[in-house]
């Protein structure tokens, strides 16, 4: 007998008369905020303007949310090119399905493009909002449980989550909620990269490597669990794969970047200091200063010459 589990919510759209609410998106929505205000935070901590996070971010989002959805139609391509589908389905983004490899990797392209054109290093930045973009994802995932969608298998744990609909194969009863582990996992890696970035001052993109290498190793078990229909490589599931050849990369990184650029970097926004207006005032009051300084030379070599006149007259 179930003594407990977690239910699922019958629907997940509400509506405000006509406007449709869906609580997949509002998820998305609430993970972006929370990026860029932590984000903000920790790139003013670093010497950076306010409100840069966000400017870049208006780039970085789009190109996310496009590659998410690229990765996750190109993958599962079956859902919606196959017979019997309607590959419209492929826009309709509100009803689940973004590949969080296609978002992070085309999000970093439109990062790149906004830092390029402010002049900041795409690396800073990156450390900057890698804790938040973890908390992004952990917020994100409840949307998955609107949606009644990647669930584990069955389990009659009283952390059970219970799934009640039947649409599109999905088989009513108790499963591992593998969206809430997942959540709490991204919680515990951007709660590591604050600390390790405050413990040993990671720079250079060390801290969102760090974020990476520990979102993978939390990837490739969740996703193992999972009984959802994917492409398998070698009797594993296409993702634990992707996990593992992401982990690999980010920790040779880690490696590699610490030894050639250790440290953190001094500047990451050209004037956001100030330093560069103060440094152009200094040379300013020099000048004055000399100005001033020669002018009474001048002057005193004048009353010398007056009063050599006056001694001659009066030998005279």
């Amino acid at each position: 007998m179930e003594l407990a589990f977690i239910p699922s919510p019958s629907r997940g759209v509400l509506y405000l008369g006509p406007i449709p609410l869906r609580g997949y998106a509002f998820c998305i929505i609430i993970g972006v905020f929370v990026a860029v205000w932590l984000g903000n935070k920790r790139w003013i901590a670093r010497g950076g303007r306010a409100g840069t996070v966000a400017d870049i971010a208006v780039w970085a989002v789009p190109f996310g949310l496009v590659g998410g959805r690229l990765y996750h139609v190109i993958t599962d391509y079956e859902l919606y090119f196959s017979e019997g589908r309607d590959w419209v389905d492929a826009f309709k983004i509100w009803e689940g399905g973004l590949g969080i490899w296609g978002a992070i990797a085309l999000g970093a392209l439109g990062a790149w493009i906004g830092c390029r054109r402010r002049g900041i290093p795409m690396p800073a930045y990156a450390d900057a909002v890698a804790p938040g973009i973890a908390l992004a994802q952990a917020i994100g995932r409840w949307g998955n449980w609107f949606n009644q969608e990647l669930y584990g298998k069955p389990t009659d744990l009283p952390w059970a989550l219970e799934i009640t609909s039947t649409a599109d194969g999905r088989v009513p009863g108790t499963y591992h909620p593998t969206f809430l582990y997942e959540s709490l996992w991204c919680i515990g890696v951007a709660l590591l990269v604050i600390w390790a970035d405050r413990r040993f001052r990671l720079g250079h993109g060390r801290a969102f490597a760090l974020y990476v290498a520990a979102y993978c190793a939390g990837r490739a078990w969740i996703e193992y669990m999972r009984v959802d229909d994917a492409h398998h490589i070698l009797g594993v599931r296409l993702n634990v794969w992707t996990a593992i050849l992401v982990f690999l990369l980010a920790v040779t990184y880690l490696v590699l970047s610490s030894k050639k650029r250790p440290g953190r970097e001094a500047v990451v926004e050209p004037g956001a200091s100030g330093g560069e207006a103060d440094g152009d005032d200094e040379p300013v009051g020099e000048g004055k200063e000399g100005e001033s300084v020669g002018e009474g030379k001048d002057d005193e070599s004048k009353a010398d010459e007056a009063n050599d006149e006056a001694g001659s007259a009066k030998k005279t």
